[in-house]
C-alpha cells in the first residue's frame, strides 16, 4: 500500500463538508455588476446533433458569483491576480470563528481581536498559514439578496462581517494565509459605513493574501482541526472566481 492512499482512505472515514453555494440563473450577485452579466448553463450544442451525439453548454458569469475566491489584485491595482496562485495553496489548516450568539443580538456586528482570542483560549494558537473562517450563519439567508444585504425599512444593510483590529490580529499577530466568511462582504456594514470604503477587504487583498465570500455550512464543522480546500477554474488574470469549497472535519 503507498503512503498517500492510506492517507486519503482515512480521510475518506471523516466527514466532508460542502463550504459552497449551488448557483443557477436566480443566484443573487452584487448590485454594481450589469445586469445580463449571468448566463449559465446555455446549450449551444444539443442532443440529436448530426455532427456527435452529445450535449455542450457555456457558461457567463462574473469572478465575483456566488462562493467565490478574491485574488489581491481585485482591490489593489497592480498586485497578483489568479495566475499567480497554484493548488499548494489551496489547502488550509481551518479555524472557524463563531460569533452567532453576538450577531443574534447585533446584525451588525463586527468581529474583533477579542473574539479571536477567545477563540484561541478553547482552542489553541491560529497555526501559521492557516485560514480563518468567520461563523455567523448568515448563510442561512441564501438565496434572498435583501435578506443577504440585512436591507432595512429605510433601505439601509445591516450585515455582519469582521473589523480591521480583528484581522490585523489574525494576519499580523498569527500570519494567517487567508480569510473567509458567510456575507457578500468582509466588512461589516457599519465598519463600512464608518470607513466610507471595504477597508477590511483592502487590507487582506493589500496584504496579497486571498479571501473567499459567501461561505456556506460552517455550522457543519468543527472549529478547530479541520482542513479546507478551494478549487477554481485555471482562468489567467482573474481578480476573483467561483469557487468549490469543502471542509474535511473530525
Amino acid at each position: 500500500m503507498y503512503k498517500l492512499w492510506e492517507t486519503l482512505a482515512d480521510a475518506k472515514k471523516l466527514k466532508w463538508v460542502e463550504l459552497s453555494h449551488p448557483l443557477n440563473n436566480d443566484s443573487p450577485f452584487w448590485s454594481g455588476i450589469p445586469e445580463g452579466s449571468v448566463e449559465l448553463s446555455k446549450t449551444v450544442f444539443d442532443w440529436g446533433n448530426p455532427m456527435l451525439e452529445c450535449l455542450i453548454q457555456t457558461f457567463k458569469f462574473p469572478g465575483q458569483f456566488g462562493t467565490h475566491i478574491d485574488f489581491p489584485g481585485h482591490f489593489v491595482k497592480g498586485l497578483a491576480l489568479s495566475e499567480e496562485f497554484g493548488p499548494e495553496q489551496a489547502v488550509w489548516p481551518l479555524c472557524v470563528i463563531d460569533i452567532t450568539d453576538k450577531v443574534a443580538k447585533d446584525p451588525t456586528y463586527a468581529a474583533t481581536a477579542e473574539d479571536v482570542k477567545e477563540y484561541e483560549a478553547k482552542y489553541g494558537p491560529i497555526p501559521d498559514g492557516a485560514f480563518v473562517a468567520l461563523r455567523t450563519d448568515w448563510y442561512k439567508n441564501w438565496p434572498d439578496m435583501d435578506a443577504l444585504s440585512g436591507i432595512a425599512e429605510d433601505g439601509s444593510e445591516n450585515f455582519p462581517g469582521w473589523s480591521l483590529d480583528a484581522l490585523k490580529y489574525i494576519y499580523e499577530v498569527r500570519h494567517a494565509a487567508a480569510s473567509g466568511h458567510e456575507t457578500l462582504d468582509t466588512d461589516a456594514s457599519k465598519e463600512a459605513a464608518k470607513a466610507g470604503d471595504l477597508a477590511c477587504e483592502r487590507y487582506i487583498l493589500g496584504l496579497g493574501k486571498l479571501q473567499i465570500e459567501v461561505l456556506c455550512n460552517l455550522d457543519k464543522v468543527a472549529p478547530a482541526g479541520a482542513v479546507i480546500f478551494a478549487a477554481w477554474p485555471r482562468i489567467e488574470a482573474a481578480t476573483g472566481l467561483p469557487v468549490r469549497v469543502w471542509a474535511i472535519t473530525e
